[in-house]
């Protein structure tokens, strides 16, 4: 059972308990530490790089867990169906559709945060894409187990979030070229980083394309 949170603390003491927490691989109690971390900030919910990372290890690693489970109960299923054994059938689709529950919740949290508190609040493009980014693979995550019109609504909110951050980075790539003010190596380490963003959001995008040409 996951420990309750206190209210009262200070946004450096959120910070620290959210790295305690993730050394000892407590990561729905991480996951509370970076909630009341960005409802509480007093900056409207701006986080610094570290702090981003945190944020995305927390609620990757809660999801991650549930996803690998889902994924073995989904097989069980499938051999029970199999061996038609209905029995059983009847058992692992209650126990699947109850990960599913749990997977939609952590899902409808971290989106929650996302589009309420962090891309708004997002001024400087990194931080915008590290969010929409974020925002496109929790979408993705529901298109993994979602069916009918909830399947297409995530994915399609996927594939505009990964739009977006793709839209930034090509905007920032124009730009950049025109800032004679970046010194040599500050223009190269700025071009990479944007390069390395643009080919993984296309990577991205393909991938959840693929998933959608799924029966």
């Amino acid at each position: 059972m996951a420990t309750t949170v206190p209210n009262n603390l200070s946004h450096d003491q959120y910070v620290y308990l959210a790295k305690l927490s993730e050394q000892a691989e407590r990561y729905e109690e991480m996951v509370q530490f970076m909630q009341k971390l960005v409802l509480g900030s007093t900056l409207s919910g701006k986080l610094i790089v570290d702090e981003r990372i945190l944020l995305s290890v927390a609620f990757k690693n809660m999801i991650g867990s549930l996803r690998a489970t889902w994924r073995i109960v989904s097989s069980i299923e499938q051999k029970e169906e199999g061996r038609k054994n209905e029995e059983h059938v009847v058992l692992v689709n209650e126990y699947r559709s109850k990960i599913e529950s749990e997977l939609s919740n952590v899902c409808a949290s971290i989106l929650t945060l996302l589009v309420s508190n962090l891309i708004p609040s997002a001024t400087a493009s990194e931080s915008k894409v590290f969010y929409l980014k974020m925002k496109g693979d929790y979408h993705r995550y529901l298109v993994e187990f979602k069916a009918g019109d909830e399947r297409k609504a995530a994915a399609e909110d996927t594939m505009l979030s990964y739009k977006a951050a793709q839209d930034i980075v090509l905007a920032f790539e124009e730009t950049i070229a025109e800032l004679a003010t970046l010194g040599e190596e500050s223009y190269k380490d700025n071009t990479l980083i944007m390069q390395l963003l643009r080919d993984n959001l296309t990577l991205w995008t393909s991938d959840v394309q693929d998933q959608l040409d799924e029966p």
